[in-house]
């Protein structure tokens, strides 16, 4: 990026983060415009176009209220002018692991150049720079009129902090494509990351800044790969300058891939023949072209993967690398620890938050602490409303923000513009895509603002909660009471990799069942069969994580209206399997996201059956004074 370039993003951004109020005001006009007289709004607007009555007539939904306009369309019994105008091109795949099943979003060609570009890789953001909405004033008319200029925002953030990376080196980042789905209307259905793969923009600049070949991001197969762009990540070592992929949890998974795999690879650098099990044609193809015998550069990764402890490894074998891209806020702050022991001290770079359904802010601080990231809301890519949650978040002595309640059934939406710090809100979005008052199910709280545009910290989602009665136990309390307990782990020489939770409800009282995979935290994993558990800081751990849930939670265990909370610790691969199930369901592997409650049977069954012990909590919790 340029100093000129630089220089202009700026300004753009702060222009349009300053005119918020008029930019959304101009955004759901032109939205109302174009798609009053839909079979949709017909019903609601008769063919108007007023805010205030599309405010008062038209419902706050959530999927299940359009899906069955969204089946017409998919199934071709209709025509998608029944929810919008312009014409689909095809429909976004929701990775499934929040509600259960993947959800179809209806994208048309000026919404897929935007949310394209804020679910690629970081690189393609700084480099490539796909087209962002954005508003600038005419001079003649003195009004803001949306344009489509090749510029990213993020990129701002990253250039001002590290400089141009594309200059330094490349990128090993995790990618992968999932094959589309072709729906009876003849419309396909893809994960945006796929899409973003397959334009010509990402594929020119493949080669020159990342260390996978496009042969290995598109195989089928997810183990060969992944074992395929490790392998490459390592032979171009010296190259790397920013690791990371979508979710911390994949890049997660790759730093254990090496750990448990690293003879081989090192091995198939050695010999410059890749594995006989590495069947997918394009990997072979792109090994042919890259893999050559190097028996230095194997006996070099050999002496580090073979150290006693793995603290610090991925600056060991990638020294040159700046940062650790990848979004470690929301469900993946679980994973920040246990990243940061293997990275040494990289930091933990959330670029940004983004949904299928539109709704995108940047993180213009990358180098906060996970647990300190503020998004910055891009206020010209969906019209924002906000639902007020009853009380405010409130936050615990490690930062982390906390809900309990739920919000006021009455309450009228607040605008952009007019949200309050401190407050926690659900996001509804209206988009130029066919989606009117429609609820995301994120919950944030506003920290402040950037001009006249709200910043806010992720804190949950709203439909992700556990209940075995009366009681709603929100994500972000299931990540405190988590993160309270495993640090008990600690002096066993043990740390916590995955975790999910299920409320079990088949026996009366119900109680809480929290899935746990552990491993020992220096050297190489070896199987856990829960025999080095000591029963009782289990039991402990039990104890601790009831002792940080809600009020009401411990009300009604003082009460025995819910029965002592279960551990259940799985053996490792467990989590994998989970993974693997989800993406056989049609979940991308770039997009997915280790659940925080089981929400189908098949899933709790897979996890059930790897059980190797069982714990719980051996008192009632502490009660407040």
């Amino acid at each position: 990026m340029a100093t000129n370039d630089y220089e202009s993003v700026l300004k753009m951004l702060e222009e349009i983060t300053t005119n918020a109020r008029q930019i959304q005001e101009q955004l759901l006009g032109e939205i109302l415009r174009k798609n009053a007289e839909t079979e949709y709004l017909q019903g609601f607007l008769h063919g108007q176009t007023d805010k205030q009555l599309f405010k008062k007539n038209v419902p706050i939904v959530t999927y299940d209220h359009i899906k069955p306009y969204i089946d017409r369309i998919a199934n071709g019994k209709a025509s998608s002018d029944i929810l919008l105008v312009e014409p689909l091109i095809g429909f976004s795949l929701s990775s499934g692991t929040s509600g259960g099943q993947p959800k179809l979003i209806p994208i048309t060609a000026e919404s897929a150049n935007v949310t394209e570009a804020l679910d690629l890789p970081e690189t393609l953001l700084l480099k490539a720079t796909p087209p962002f909405g954005y508003w600038h004033r005419n001079s003649s008319e003195e009004l803001l009129q949306r344009q489509s200029p090749k510029t990213n925002h993020f990129g701002l953030s990253i250039y001002r902090h590290f400089g141009d990376l594309s200059q330094v080196g490349k990128r090993m980042e995790l990618l992968y494509a999932k094959p589309d789905v072709e729906t009876p209307s003849g419309l396909k259905a893809s994960a945006v990351t796929t899409r973003a793969f397959k334009e010509s923009s990402f594929q020119a600049i493949l080669p020159k800044l990342y260390t996978s070949p496009y042969e290995t991001i598109f195989c089928p197969d997810t183990k060969q790969s992944t074992y395929c762009q490790l392998l490459f990540g390592l032979i171009q070592r010296d190259e790397v300058a920013v690791i990371g992929s979508i979710f911390a949890a994949t890049v997660l998974r790759g730093i254990k891939f090496i750990e448990n795999n690293w003879r081989e690879l090192c091995s198939n650098i050695k010999t410059g023949k890749i594995s006989d099990w590495i069947t997918d044609s394009g990997c072979r193809k792109a090994a042919s072209l890259i893999l050559k015998p190097n028996p230095k550069l194997a006996d070099l990764l050999e002496d580090i993967c073979s150290c006693k402890s793995w603290e610090g490894i991925v600056r060991k074998l990638w020294p040159k690398t700046k940062y650790i891209g990848t979004v470690c806020t929301g469900a993946m702050l679980q994973f920040t620890a246990e990243l940061e022991f293997y990275c040494g001290g990289l930091p933990l770079v959330s670029g940004f938050y983004a949904c299928s359904e539109g709704a995108i802010a940047i993180n213009m601080e990358p180098l906060s602490k996970p647990s300190d990231v503020s998004y910055t809301i891009l206020p010209n890519t969906v019209y924002y409303e906000f639902l007020p949650i009853k009380e405010d978040c409130v936050t615990d002595s490690q930062n982390q923000v906390q809900l309990n309640t739920s919000r006021h059934k009455d309450t009228e939406t607040v605008d952009l513009v007019n949200v309050k710090p401190g407050q926690c809100y659900e996001i509804l979005v209206t988009s130029p895509t066919g989606l009117y008052r429609y609820r995301v199910g994120d919950i944030i709280k506003v920290t402040g603002f950037h001009n006249n545009t709200p910043q806010f910290q992720f804190v949950g989602r709203q439909n992700v909660a556990l209940g075995v009665d009366m009681e709603r136990t929100s994500e972000a309390d299931i990540l405190k009471a988590v993160a309270e307990a495993k640090a008990l782990l600690d002096p066993l020489g043990l740390i916590l990799t995955e975790y999910t939770s299920y409320g079990d409800t088949s026996s009366t009282p119900g109680h809480y069942v929290i899935f746990w995979e552990i491993k020992p935290k220096e050297g190489n994993n070896n199987n856990n069969d829960g025999k080095e558990l000591d029963p009782k800081v289990m039991e402990e751990c039990c104890s601790k994580m009831e002792d940080s849930l809600h009020f009401t939670y411990r009300m009604y265990r003082k009460e025995n209206i819910i029965a002592a909370l279960e551990i259940r610790v799985v053996k490792q691969g467990a989590f994998e399997a989970l993974l693997e199930y989800f993406v056989s369901n049609g979940a991308s592997l770039s997009q997915y996201k280790t659940p925080i409650c089981i929400k189908t049977k098949e899933a709790l069954n897979i996890l059930d059956s790897r059980v190797i012990a069982k714990f719980f909590s051996p008192r009632t919790p502490i009660q407040d004074n």
